[in-house]
């Protein structure tokens, strides 16, 4: 175990000598607090964070924009018949956005 350390140490040296490690972002400052996560939700946590960084949004966050925004048209209609289409709009939304949640906790599994 030590050798492994020592050959850690060995290329980050390296690593700093070449200046590979200068200019990265959040260079001088401390790291974020983040609390302590375990199992199934640092997993996530971590996916989050990566697609985050990479700028991919999770299919389940833009359906629930969706949903929200049809959801906040629904509560401005008046008459019967243009709100039960927009209804069918709210719940075809919610059943996709269910079905990219469960995806996620299966994958997770």
């Amino acid at each position: 175990m030590r050798s492994f350390a020592r050959l850690i140490e060995s290329q980050i040296a390296k690593a700093r000598a070449s200046g590979v490690l200068s200019g990265l972002r959040g260079e001088g400052k401390p790291l974020p607090e983040q609390a302590i996560e375990t199992g199934e939700q640092a997993a996530l946590s971590t996916g989050m964070r990566i697609m985050a960084e990479a700028g991919v949004v999770p299919e389940e966050f833009a359906i629930r924009k969706e949903l929200d925004a049809a959801l906040k048209i629904y509560a401005t209609l008046k008459t019967e018949e243009v709100r039960a289409k927009q209804m069918a709009t709210v719940s075809s939304l919610e059943l996709r956005y269910n079905i990219a949640v469960e995806a996620r906790r299966k994958f997770l599994r």
